[in-house]
C-alpha cells in the first residue's frame, strides 16, 4: 500500500493528478499517506489547494517567485532547504528523505517529461529503492513504471493501461515466465537486446503471473 506521494517539478496533467491522488487517499482506507513536494512540485499544490504538503523540499531554484510566496504563507509542511550545489537531484533528495522516515511504498508524480535526462535519473530510483527495500512507481497520465516482483499478479480490472512491457535493468533477467499474457513466455532469458520481444504484451485472462529467477525487472503499463 502506498505510504508517500511525492509531487515533482516535471509534466503533469492535472486532472490525472487529482483523481489518481484521490483514488489513492480512497484505498488508503484512513491510513496516512505522506505527501512530498519536491521544489516546483509546489506550484502543483499551490494550484490544487485542497491538497497540504507534510514536506517540502528542494534548492527552490525552479519554484517561481508566486510559489515561494505560498509555501511560505503555509503553517503545517516541514521545509528543508538544500544547497544548489549538491549531488542528488531534488527528487532523489526528496526519496532519500522520505526512506529515512521509515517510508516502504513511494509513488511519484511528475517525474517524467521532456528532459530526458531527468526522466532517466528518477528511473535509477526504482533501483535505488529496491537495494533498501522499498517500492517505488513513477506514474504520468499514460504510464506506471515500477520494478516488478518475482511473483507479482496483475489483475486485468484493474490494470492501469492496455499494454504490459518488460525490459531489463543493470543486467540479465533470468527464468523470465508470463502467464496469462497474449504473448507468454516460459524461462526465457532476457536481455537488453531482447527490449522489442518484451514490449507492448497484453493481459489476455482475469490474472496474469509474473516469474523470473534473478534480476531486475522493470515494468511499464502504458495506455494511448
Amino acid at each position: 500500500m502506498i505510504d508517500t506521494i511525492i509531487i515533482s517539478g516535471g509534466n503533469i496533467q492535472n486532472g490525472f493528478a487529482l483523481d489518481f491522488l484521490k483514488k489513492r487517499i480512497e484505498e488508503s482506507r484512513g491510513e496516512k499517506i505522506t505527501l512530498v513536494a519536491a521544489d516546483k512540485g509546489m506550484e502543483w499544490f499551490m494550484k490544487n489547494r485542497e491538497f497540504i504538503p507534510d514536506l517540502a523540499i528542494g534548492d527552490f531554484d525552479s519554484l517561481s517567485e508566486e510559489g515561494q510566496k505560498y509555501m511560505e504563507s503555509l503553517k503545517g509542511p516541514e521545509i528543508i532547504r538544500l544547497k544548489p550545489e549538491k549531488d542528488d537531484s531534488d527528487t532523489q533528495s526528496a526519496v532519500n528523505q522520505m526512506i529515512r522516515k521509515g517510508a516502504k511504498d513511494i509513488l511519484i508524480l511528475g517525474a517524467t517529461g521532456t528532459r530526458l535526462d531527468h526522466v532517466l535519473a528518477n528511473l535509477g530510483l526504482l533501483s535505488m529503492g529496491k537495494e533498501q527495500g522499498v517500492r517505488i512507481a513513477i506514474a504520468d497520465q499514460w504510464n506506471y513504471i515500477t520494478l516488478a516482483e518475482s511473483g507479482t499478479i496483475l489483475h486485468r480490472e484493474e490494470q492501469f493501461g492496455k499494454y504490459v512491457s518488460f525490459f531489463t535493468v543493470g543486467g540479465d533477467v533470468t527464468g523470465l515466465t508470463l502467464r496469462g499474457f497474449k504473448y507468454p513466455l516460459n524461462g526465457y532469458h532476457l536481455t537488453v537486446e531482447d527490449s522489442g520481444l518484451t514490449a507492448s504484451n497484453e493481459i489476455s485472462e482475469e490474472t496474469a503471473e509474473i516469474l523470473y529467477e534473478s534480476g531486475q525487472l522493470l515494468m511499464i503499463m502504458s495506455r494511448d
